[in-house]
């Protein structure tokens, strides 16, 4: 049993003001692992005062006083890297090989990426008989979600720290292990205290208090489209900067000049990884006309080669990350059947032989029309939409219209792809099924968010930006 019942607040592991407790369900089997204790506007408060006296001072420290620290972090989490793979697996049903070869190997490079753009990161530049000054914000709230535990806690956390940002953490509380691992590790490399602090605590009272708290600077939010929309009201109120990564339908371009094969099999790949709970993920393939059978064959084929099983066993793909997930896919992927798209393999319940735990069948659709239900809404799970189209204006077209643009992927030859590539409304496209590129910006269009995370950009989006007139003569 994992018991995560103190909060880490200006640099010791503390008592919550409150007894209130949850139990965390491990999703593989549907046993109680642990429990977490829920904070409240109390524990909010005497975070955020933390990280407010701390800031005076952390915001004055030199750059190669932050490249030490970061040498010390990722030496701190490279120690601590089977626990974390463990604390994944355990919280949100991750594969053993997918917590270890992903899931801890993402968190720590986005450590390892701020640390190298510290080298050559220009905080102050000249602009005519100006100064152009970048400051760190403030205090920063930071609310992640249970999909990519590490990767998304690193993403926020590297970059704050590398600007001379203090934060608050609120890890979700349905995967909250990992986020006190991640305390530990911060506090054995030795962050100055106050700097980061962790309270956890659900959404509704936690994240709340967060985003309106009026000491807070910065809230950097990833989850849901609607979520992000009340911690953007809420955030209003202050006027505080507020960054979201959220909800995506991602279009997948497979144009005639492809290896259909290759690029059929690489989509539906990229689709089922970690139980299809990517933002990004590509969920709707478009094929031209005359190769959609062809493709079906495939992506088939390659569907049933995602064996499904308990994360300690050799499986592919483990459940999904808990009970609400997995009746929201069961939901989703009946509105398909209702709506009359063909159920080409997958469906409804769990794959047989698993009676327990919230695992998803490897599923695909075709036939889909993109005003279908599963074409519009992020379903969250391994399920794949194949829509066909006439040429290559139909194909942008289609995959322009959704309310989202956090990523999209082109399949075919380089020129062309490229080309296409630059007419898509998304703030990431992948070519060819290329592997991530963290230090690349990773950030959405429209109802996918705003502001950027990932690599250098990503320290930018911690900083305030002052000019000083005057401090160059005019020439």
């Amino acid at each position: 049993m994992r018991n995560n019942l103190q909060f880490y607040i200006d640099g010791s592991w503390v008592k919550p003001t409150s007894d209130a407790v949850i139990d965390v369900i491990n999703p593989a089997d549907e046993s109680v692992v642990g429990q977490v204790a829920l904070g409240n506007a109390n524990d909010v408060d005497q975070a955020v005062s933390a990280a407010r006296k701390a800031f005076e001072t952390y915001s004055r420290t030199s750059v190669a006083e932050r490249i030490a620290l970061f040498d010390r972090i990722v030496a701190a989490y490279e120690k601590r890297a089977g626990d974390l793979a463990l604390a994944v697996t355990d919280e949100m049903g991750a594969p053993q090989w997918l917590s270890e070869q992903l899931q801890v190997t993402v968190g720590v490079a986005h450590f390892k990426i701020a640390r190298a753009s510290l080298d050559t990161y220009r905080f102050d530049e000249p602009l005519g008989t100006s100064e152009v000054v970048r400051e760190p914000v403030g205090v920063c709230a930071l609310i992640t979600p249970w999909n990519w535990p590490l990767m998304l806690i690193a993403a926020k956390v590297a970059p704050a720290l590398a600007a001379g940002c203090t934060m608050v953490l609120k890890p979700s509380e349905i995967a909250p292990f990992s986020g006190t691992i991640i305390a530990e590790i911060l506090h054995e490399a030795g962050v100055p205290k106050g700097v980061f602090n962790l309270v956890h605590g659900d959404g509704r009272v936690v994240g709340n208090a967060l985003t309106s708290h009026p000491d807070v600077d910065l809230v950097s939010f990833t989850g849901s489209t609607a979520a992000g929309i009340e911690v953007a009201r809420t955030g209003a109120l202050t006027v505080k900067r507020v960054h979201q990564e959220l909800g995506g339908k991602s279009p997948n371009i497979v144009l005639r000049s492809a290896d259909l094969a290759s690029a059929v099999e690489g989509g539906v790949a990229q689709m089922m990884l970690n139980s299809g709970q990517s933002c990004s993920a590509p969920s709707r393939m478009l094929v031209h006309v005359d190769q959609v059978a062809e493709a079906i064959s495939y992506a088939k084929a390659a569907a049933e080669t995602w064996s499904v099983g308990r994360p300690s066993s050799n499986a592919k793909m483990g459940p999904v990350a808990s009970e609400a997930q997995w009746n929201k896919i069961q939901r989703m992927i009946q509105a398909g059947l209702d709506e009359g798209a063909t159920l080409v393999t997958g469906g409804l319940g769990r794959p047989d032989g698993l009676d327990a735990g919230f695992y998803v069948r490897p599923t695909i659709f075709a036939d889909v029309h993109n005003n279908m239900t599963i074409a519009r809404e992020e379903i969250f799970g391994p399920v794949l939409v194949i829509i066909a189209y006439s040429d290559e204006e139909e194909a942008v077209r289609i995959a322009n219209d959704t309310t989202y643009g956090l990523a999209a992927y082109v399949q075919g030859e380089r020129v062309a792809a490229e080309a296409i590539a630059r007419r898509l409304r998304a703030g990431q496209v992948y070519l060819n099924n290329v592997n991530l590129d963290l230090a690349a910006p990773f950030g959405g269009y429209k109802q996918s968010g705003n502001g950027r995370e990932w690599g250098p950009m990503a320290i930018g989006e911690f900083l305030e930006i002052k000019a000083i007139i005057g401090f160059r003569d005019a020439a």
